[in-house]
C-alpha cells in the first residue's frame, strides 16, 4: 500500500495524468462539460473539507506566541509578496481573464501542502502549522481588497452576488464543518485516528477536480494555448522571487535556518484551490481564468521538487559546528 508521504512526495504525477485524462475525455466527449462542471462543486467541497480538518484551526492563539516568525511571515505574504505579484502582472498581456487568474492564485498563501513541503524540506512543521489558519483568514478577508486595487475590473459585473454566493458557501462551509470535526474528534483517540485517515484524501480529491475542470474547459484550453509559455513563465519569475525574499527576511528578522526554511516554503506556495470556486463562480468568457489557476498550480509543484533541493541545502543550510 502507497504511504501518505509516498503520495504526497508525487502527487504531482497523479495531476498530470489528470490533466491529459481530462483533456482526452472532453476531447472524446465534448458533451461532458456540463456534468463535470456541476460535479466539480462537491468534489471542491470535500476537498477543502478534507484539507480543513487536517490544518489545527484550534491552535490559532498558540501561533502568536512566537512573534517574530509570524511577524515575518505575514509580512511576507500579506505585504511585499502583493507588491511582487502586481509588478509581474504588468508584464502580462491585456487580457483581463489572464490577470485576474494569475492574481487570484498568486496573492493567496498555501495552507495544506505548504505543510508538507516544509516538513520534507526540513522546516519547522510545528510553526508550519500554526501559520496556516491566520494564513487562511487573512486572505479570505485581505483578497478581496487586494483585487480592488489591482485588477482593473468591472467587479459588478464579473462577481455578482447570485454567482458568487456558492463559492463562498463552498468554503466557508466546509471550513465550519471541519471546526466541529476538529472539536468531536478531541473526544476520544478512536476519532482523533478517523481525522488522520481525511489527510489521504487531498491528493486524490485534487486530481479529480483537476480531471474535471480539464474535461469542462478543454476548448478553452486548445485556443489558448499561446498562453501557457506566459503563465509558466511569471510562475517560475514568482518562485525564485520567493525563495529571495525568504533569504533577505530571514537575515533581517535573524531566523533560523528551520525557520527561513518554512519561510520559504509558505512564501513559494500558493493556495490554488481556495480561490478555484470563485474563478468557477465567473460568466461565461472567463474560462482562462481558471485554466490559470490550475496551470499555475502545476509549475509550482514542480517547483516544489527545486524548493526541496535548494532551499536546505543552498539557501538555509545548518551553520557549520564550531569546535
Amino acid at each position: 500500500m502507497i504511504g501518505r508521504d509516498t503520495l504526497e512526495r508525487h502527487q504531482v504525477w497523479f495531476y498530470l495524468a489528470a490533466v491529459a485524462a481530462g483533456l482526452l475525455t472532453g476531447t472524446l466527449w465534448p458533451d461532458a462539460g456540463h456534468l463535470t462542471e456541476t460535479l466539480v462543486w462537491p468534489v471542491l467541497a470535500l476537498l477543502l473539507y478534507a484539507t480543513f480538518t487536517q490544518m489545527p484551526l484550534a491552535s490559532i492563539p498558540a501561533a502568536f506566541k512566537d512573534g517574530r516568525f509570524l511577524a515575518t511571515a505575514l509580512v511576507g505574504n500579506f505585504v511585499i509578496i502583493p507588491l511582487l505579484v502586481w509588478a509581474l502582472v504588468q508584464l502580462a498581456p491585456e487580457n483581463e481573464a489572464l490577470r485576474l487568474g494569475l492574481l487570484l492564485v498568486l496573492l493567496v498563501p498555501c495552507t495544506d501542502w505548504f505543510i508538507t513541503f516544509s516538513q520534507l524540506g526540513r522546516g519547522d512543521a510545528t510553526r508550519a502549522t500554526a501559520l496556516t489558519p491566520i494564513t487562511l483568514i487573512l486572505q479570505l478577508l485581505l483578497l478581496p481588497l487586494y483585487l480592488g486595487l489591482m485588477a482593473d475590473i468591472d467587479f459588478a459585473s464579473v462577481f455578482a452576488l447570485a454567482d458568487v454566493w456558492p463559492a463562498l458557501l463552498v468554503v466557508l462551509a466546509p471550513l465550519g464543518l471541519a471546526a466541529l470535526t476538529e472539536a468531536w474528534a478531541k473526544k476520544s483517540p478512536s476519532r482523533g485516528r478517523t481525522v488522520e485517515r481525511f489527510g489521504w484524501w487531498p491528493v486524490p480529491l485534487l486530481a479529480v477536480v483537476i480531471l474535471l475542470v480539464a474535461t469542462a474547459h478543454v476548448s478553452a484550453v486548445g485556443d489558448n494555448l499561446r498562453l501557457l509559455p506566459i503563465v509558466v513563465g511569471i510562475a517560475v519569475a514568482f518562485l525564485a522571487a520567493a525563495l529571495v525574499i525568504a533569504k533577505l527576511l530571514s537575515l533581517a528578522f535573524r531566523l533560523p535556518a528551520g525557520q527561513g526554511r518554512t519561510l520559504a516554503f509558505s512564501l513559494g506556495t500558493r493556495n490554488s484551490f481556495i480561490v478555484l470556486p470563485f474563478a468557477f463562480s465567473l460568466p461565461a468568457g472567463w474560462e482562462v481564468t481558471a485554466i490559470v489557476i490550475v496551470m499555475q498550480s502545476l509549475v509550482e509543484l514542480f517547483g516544489m521538487v527545486f524548493y526541496l533541493w535548494f532551499v536546505p541545502r543552498i539557501l538555509f543550510r545548518d551553520p557549520v559546528p564550531q569546535h
